[in-house]
Parts: structure tokens; C-alpha cells; sequence
């Protein structure tokens, strides 16, 4: 019954259904097949531009409402910084089981980088993804899903789906997983601030640790990845 009401939903809003088409399965797949993880950073911010104006003109309220920065407290952060810990100890455990080679790279031959990439993902990387996979999606797709849960599974699918640009299936895996968290902290919370918080500690500590590797275009170029 639910699939009919879907498919009903679906029916009634064709343009809508086509925007959700184009910009979170076409764009993603052109980018795969064609290779163009070396320009993903092009991709990131025009999708971020696109669905800005977008979202600017049927859903925005206030820049209050969509950073939402009251929500970034010490009662909400406490739990997101254990679960990170507990994530990072799993996510050093598995690099160094899968690929020890990997394993601090960072750190040893770019530790110059590193002051970098502590301020540049967060703001270059992690916010404009969270916006277009939670700010974004959770306003603009919402008819589509029934159920709040049915929304954070969908996010953290079409999240996953965008890093298989990367090929390998490390990052789609690992991104899936990352997008169940994330998506979880936006229902909770409807802060882009918040979000952008916790997406920036985990990128950060994947590219300290090592993981890093697999969601950059460098392992797409020199086919520096496993099967």
C-alpha cells in the first residue's frame, strides 16, 4: 500500500521527481561513468550553487532557521564526540587490517597540509555536502517519503551512491554509513551548523588516519585502490 501512495506522490509531482532524478542519480552517474573525479570539486559547489537558489526560492526562511546554530550545544555535541571516538577507534582498527600502508600517510610525508585540511574540509567539503544531502533533501524531497526514518535511509543512500565516484568500494560503503549518521543528526537537530560540525570531525580523521586516500580523485587517477 505504501508503494502506491509512493508511486502516487511520485505521479502528481513529475517536475519535482525529475529535479530528484537529475541532480541525485544523473549528475552522480555521469560523473562515474565519465571519470570526473578531478573536477569534483566543480561538481560539489555548482550542485551546491543549483540547488542554493533552489531551495533560496521555495523554502528558505531565514538564515537563522537554516544554520540554526542553537542547536550546536554541549547536550547535543556530547553524544556526537563519543560516537566519533568510537568511530574513529573502528575506522583505525580497519586501516590497519585492510591497508596498513595507508595507515597515517598523512602525517608522515604532507604533515604541512594537515593545518589545511583541519580548516579547508569542513568549510570546502563537509558544508556543502550537508547542505545538498540534508539541508536541501530533507526540505525539498519530503513528499517522497512516508516516514522520517524512510527519509534518513534515503539520504544516506543517494549520499553513498554520489562517492562511488571515487571507485572503490570503500568510500560508498564507508559513506553510507557516514550518511546514516549524519542524516540522524539533521532530523534531530534541522541544523546545517551541527551537521557541518560532525561531517567535518569525521573527514578530518579519515584523512588523518588514512582512510582519507579512498575519497580523493588522486586514487581514481593512479589507480592506487584495491578491488
Amino acid at each position: 500500500m505504501k508503494f502506491f501512495k509512493s508511486f502516487h506522490v511520485l505521479s502528481r509531482n513529475p517536475w519535482l521527481t525529475l529535479e530528484f532524478l537529475l541532480i541525485c542519480i544523473v549528475l552522480p552517474t555521469v560523473i562515474i561513468v565519465f571519470r570526473f573525479a578531478p573536477f569534483m570539486f566543480f561538481f560539489l559547489w555548482g550542485t551546491t550553487a543549483l540547488t542554493l537558489l533552489i531551495f533560496r526560492y521555495y523554502h528558505f526562511t531565514s538564515w537563522q532557521n537554516l544554520w540554526r546554530w542553537e542547536a550546536v550545544t554541549w547536550a547535543a555535541l556530547r553524544p556526537i564526540l563519543i560516537r566519533w571516538v568510537v568511530c574513529c577507534i573502528g575506522m583505525l582498527v580497519f586501516t590497519w587490517l585492510y591497508d596498513p600502508d595507508k595507515l597515517f600517510r598523512i602525517i608522515q610525508q604532507r604533515p604541512q597540509i594537515i593545518p589545511f585540511l583541519m580548516v579547508g574540509y569542513p568549510l570546502l567539503s563537509a558544508l556543502p555536502q550537508e547542505f545538498i544531502f540534508c539541508t536541501y533533501f530533507f526540505d525539498r524531497f519530503k513528499l517522497f517519503f512516508q516516514t522520517q526514518r524512510a527519509m534518513i535511509l534515503a539520504s544516506a543512500l543517494v549520499f553513498a551512491y554520489a562517492h562511488m565516484l571515487f571507485i572503490n568500494w570503500v568510500a560508498p560503503v564507508f559513506g553510507f554509513i557516514a550518511g546514516l549518521i549524519f542524516a540522524q543528526t539533521y532530523a534531530r537537530s534541522r541544523s546545517l551548523a551541527l551537521v557541518t560540525i560532525e561531517h567535518g570531525l569525521y573527514g578530518n580523521a579519515l584523512f588523518l588516519i588514512g582512510l582519507g586516500w579512498y575519497f580523493w580523485h588522486g586514487a581514481v587517477e593512479v589507480g592506487d585502490f584495491r578491488p
